[in-house]
C-alpha cells in the first residue's frame, strides 16, 4: 500500500468514525474524517483521498447523493459505500451510481482493507 494513500471516511455515528479511522491509521491510511455529508462535501473540497468510505445512511443527506457530488467534484475520488441498512437493491443502487464497492456493518477491518486494496490495486 503507497504511504500517501488517503482515505475520507464519512459517518454520522462519530464514535464509529473516531475508532475505525484510528485502526486504519494504524494500518498506515492517512485519513480525513467526516460525520455529515456537508462536512464531507466541504473537506473533498479543499483536499484530496484515494478513496472515501461513505455511510449510505445518514441524517443530513443521503450517502447516495454524497456519492453523485463526489463524483462530479473528485472523479478521482474511487467510493466504498457502507451501511448497517444494507439490502440487495441499494447495493444495486449504490454500484450503479458508481460506487467501487458496497459494504454492510458491521464490517470487519480486513474486509474492508481488502475492498480498498482492490480498488488501489486497479488504479496502479
Amino acid at each position: 500500500m503507497p504511504e500517501a494513500c488517503r482515505l475520507l471516511l464519512v459517518d454520522d455515528e462519530s464514535g464509529y468514525v473516531r475508532v475505525l479511522g484510528n485502526r486504519l491509521e494504524k494500518r498506515g491510511f492517512s485519513v480525513l474524517r467526516a460525520t455529515s455529508g456537508a462536512d464531507a462535501i466541504r473537506l473533498l473540497r479543499h483536499d484530496t483521498a484515494d478513496v472515501a468510505i461513505l455511510d449510505l445512511k445518514m441524517e443530513d443527506m443521503d450517502g447516495l447523493d454524497v456519492l453523485k457530488i463526489f463524483q462530479r467534484m473528485a472523479p478521482e475520488t474511487a467510493v466504498i459505500m457502507l451501511t448497517g441498512h444494507g439490502s440487495e437493491e441499494a447495493r444495486k443502487e449504490a454500484l450503479k451510481a458508481g460506487a467501487s464497492d458496497y459494504l454492510t456493518k458491521p464490517c470487519e477491518l480486513e474486509t474492508m482493507l481488502e475492498a480498498i486494496n482492490r480498488i488501489l490495486d486497479i488504479r496502479g
